[in-house]
């Protein structure tokens, strides 16, 4: 009988992302389990980066590819501060985002990008790619292994389209509504999928700056 051998280049090691955009905030929450197949290797591993004062990047997937994508960014972004004298804005940002995994098509990263921020006129922005680096801006948007079940749950609260006509207008959720509606996005999560768990990341961000918070989930 013949032996095959296979070799798979990536490795999916769970967890989840969520961002919402406000008139004047984003907030990006996200778990800090990651595992492997049926393991759980660590129960504190961030998957939201700072790049710069204004925005965070959201990463779920292979943890190789987020680190490696990770390291590449920032060295981007440091050399664009070098050559330009002056922060790189987060329309910006996305656009080098989208050129970073566009020219890694042939072998792309095994990630699911979120990028949130503030954009120039201070209004919040979330940016969705897909591995090569297609995106689009929205006000809401999740990825990682729980994403399915968590835009179901997105599209009700802050999307209202269960609740209005498409024609209507949609009221703009405030600040503390955004952050419930996260974390009670993360508390269901828990209950239906085994690679989101034990604590949960809130990053806020508004013209004052960034601030963090944390919520702990179900450990089993």
């Amino acid at each position: 009988m013949p032996i095959q051998h296979r070799f798979s280049p990536y490795m999916d090691n769970g967890g989840t992302v969520l961002g919402i955009a406000g008139k004047d905030f984003a907030i990006i929450a996200s778990d800090t389990r990651q595992s492997q197949g049926f393991s759980i290797n660590s129960r504190d591993v961030p998957k939201s980066f700072q790049l710069t004062e204004k925005a965070i990047l959201g990463l779920s997937g292979c943890r190789a590819d987020v680190t490696a994508l990770i390291k590449q960014l920032r060295n981007r972004i440091e050399t664009y501060g070098f050559d330009h004298d002056k922060p790189l804005t987060t329309l910006s940002l996305a656009r080098m985002l989208h050129t970073t995994l566009y020219y890694r098509r042939f072998l792309p990263f095994y990630t699911g990008p979120i990028l949130v921020g503030l954009d120039e006129d201070g209004v919040g922005a979330v940016f969705r790619y897909d591995p090569v680096g297609s995106y689009q801006r929205s006000v809401y948007e999740t990825t990682g292994t729980s994403s399915a079940a968590l835009l179901a749950f997105l599209d009700n609260q802050v999307g209202q389209r269960q609740q209005k006509l498409m024609t209507d207008d949609i009221e703009p959720l405030s600040l503390q509504t955004a952050l419930k509606v996260a974390k009670d996005a993360f508390i269901s999560a828990t209950e239906r999928d085994i690679y989101t768990g034990d604590k949960i990341d809130i990053a806020i961000i508004t013209k004052d700056g960034i601030k963090h918070d944390t919520m702990k989930l179900k450990e089993d």
